[in-house]
């Protein structure tokens, strides 16, 4: 469906330093890797897949259409650009499935007159408790 080492190539690595506690090898290492993907410049993907991922992922991209990917689990720089691939091609994988339309079941009859009669039952027991009129 969609040619991995092609998007690959369409795709911007940057190493920024990991934020949070650490020691002084946090410092001075570069280990968390960031991803960003432009949708709309893609040779890759076609037009109507652009836009599916627009549609699909618009809380995750920027105004200008730019996915952006950002992974510092482990301390290594090379295990974390492979997680940032993995959860990249996941994500735009998840985006170009389309879902089936929803085709609504028809009530059976059978059901429908079921529920007119307990109505018209539960009607008359309350009827029922009404005190009579005496005219």
């Amino acid at each position: 469906m969609l040619k991995n080492e092609a998007l690959i190539q369409e795709t911007t690595f940057k190493a920024i330093r990991s934020s949070g506690a650490g020691g002084q090898h946090v410092n001075k290492v570069s280990s968390k890797i960031e991803l960003t993907f432009d949708v709309m410049a893609s040779l890759v993907l076609s037009e109507a897949q652009k836009m599916t991922i627009v549609e699909k992922l618009q809380h995750r991209l920027t105004k200008h259409h730019v996915l952006i990917l950002q992974c510092d689990q482990t301390r290594s720089q090379h295990k974390n650009k492979e997680l940032v691939i993995q959860r990249f091609f996941e994500l735009i994988s998840n985006a170009l499935i389309i879902s089936k339309k929803r085709i609504p079941t028809k009530i059976p009859k059978a059901v429908i007159r079921k529920r007119l009669k307990n109505k018209r039952n539960l009607s008359l027991k309350k009827s029922n408790r009404k005190k009579p009129d005496v005219d």
